[in-house]
């Protein structure tokens, strides 16, 4: 009994001094800190009247983009035909064999969000497409993007496996499954 009474008191002990209050010293703190830094001069604050909008000096803003592709789709890539069949972002999902100036490589598509666009690449081509990052359905047009989410190229449904189009350069790019 002795021995449980002994061991349960030790239990106490090594519990109360794990919760024993330690106290801080902020006079030993104060005399350790760094010294306060030194206050930098500001300059005047200036008040005008802005110019009227329009009047603003054009080079202070930025170029407006070069590839209008990217934001009209059928612009500067092959218009899909009245034959382009209907196609659905999900039907496009996964891996495809790339046709591209006479030579094979593959095309990966997920529905992973890049951008405006689904996050996408490619293997193994050539040219345009080896800038591949990201493409998007639009009505029924598969819009191929670079990493910038400039379009570089356009394809259309043509059979149950197969899509048909062309790079921004005009090279010709068939997917099939």
């Amino acid at each position: 009994m002795k021995l449980n009474h002994a061991v349960t008191g030790m239990a106490i002990v090594l519990a109360l001094a794990g919760c024993q209050r330690t106290s801080y010293n902020s006079s030993a703190a104060a005399n350790s800190a760094l010294p306060p830094l030194q206050a930098s001069p500001v300059p005047s604050v200036q008040s005008g009247q802005l110019p009227p909008p329009g009047a603003a000096d054009p080079s202070q803003f930025p170029s407006a983009p070069t590839n209008t592709a990217a934001m009209t789709p059928g612009v500067g890539t092959a218009a899909p035909p009245a034959t382009a069949l209907d196609v659905t972002k999900e039907s496009m999902v996964g891996n495809w064999r790339v046709q591209n100036a006479g030579a094979s490589c593959d095309m990966f598509l997920t529905l992973t969000n890049l951008g405006s666009g689904s996050r996408g690449g490619t293997r193994g081509c050539a040219g345009e497409l080896t800038a591949m990052g990201s493409w998007e359905v639009s009505g029924r047009q598969v819009l191929l993007k670079d990493r910038n989410g400039n379009t570089i190229g356009s394809l259309y449904k043509t059979a149950d496996a197969r899509f048909d189009g062309s790079t921004n350069s005009g090279q010709p790019v068939s997917l099939s499954r």
